[in-house]
């Protein structure tokens, strides 16, 4: 049997090993309901989300023209207040993600999450999961400070240097996650199930699975 080709393989989080939606979207319209905003349909979240809960809130509220920046960091703390006292009570993992993840960690394969969720609720939701001690490390959106979030390829760089260095690849749900890997140089695979902000096919990954069961093999077909 061929050697596994990668040493390193980072994931995104929401979208791509969780289905995060609908405890996101009852923290956006917890927060909209005390700004006396009208709420977002639950079936209609999952295409804000993504580059981290600001981002969600912004594009929930675009054609708002009410709301200045200091009315959205009223309504953006009520937000963050919400979801962390209430982060993993829909929140579960995409079907075969464990197994998937217990199958790599046979090959002596380091995991990472890089996200652009807050490093704390990263951790406090893994946690909350019993997913945590999988992982190498954890880099949040807020891990390296401003401006060096994905796509930026820094938190990229900086999960193969926190697990030793190696071959590393990606596996993510949208553009930011695909330009983040590309940025950093390593192969990038886009899950179909999660939040795609382009048709799956069109996000630019090297490959598109459509369940877990699948990625071991595409990680081996483009190693």
């Amino acid at each position: 049997m061929a050697k596994f080709p990668f040493s390193i393989v980072g994931f995104d989080l929401d979208g791509t090993l969780v289905d995060s939606s609908r405890d996101l979207g009852l923290a956006l319209n917890h927060a909209l309901e005390l700004a006396g905003k009208p709420p977002v349909p639950l079936s209609e979240v999952a295409p804000l989300i993504g580059g981290g809960a600001g981002r969600m809130l912004r594009r929930a509220l675009q054609d708002d023209t009410s709301v200045d920046e200091q009315a959205f960091q009223a309504i953006y703390r009520e937000l963050l207040s919400y979801y962390e006292a209430n982060i993993a009570v829909h929140t579960r993992p995409y079907p075969g993600c464990e197994a998937m993840l217990d199958g790599l960690a046979t090959l002596d394969v380091h995991l990472a999450v890089v996200t652009n969720k807050f490093e704390r609720f990263a951790h406090q939701l893994l946690a909350e999961l019993g997913m945590l001690d999988r992982f190498a490390t954890v880099i949040g959106g807020d891990t390296l400070g401003p401006g060096r979030n994905k796509p930026s390829a820094d938190p990229v760089l900086e999960m193969i240097a926190r697990c030793g260095g190696g071959k590393a690849a990606f596996v993510g749900d949208t553009t930011v996650d695909v330009g983040a890997a590309r940025a950093a140089g390593i192969p990038v695979i886009a899950v179909s199930f999660g939040f795609n902000d382009r048709v799956p096919g069109a996000l630019g990954a090297d490959a598109v699975i459509d369940h877990f069961d699948e990625l071991h093999a595409r990680l081996a077909s483009i190693g």
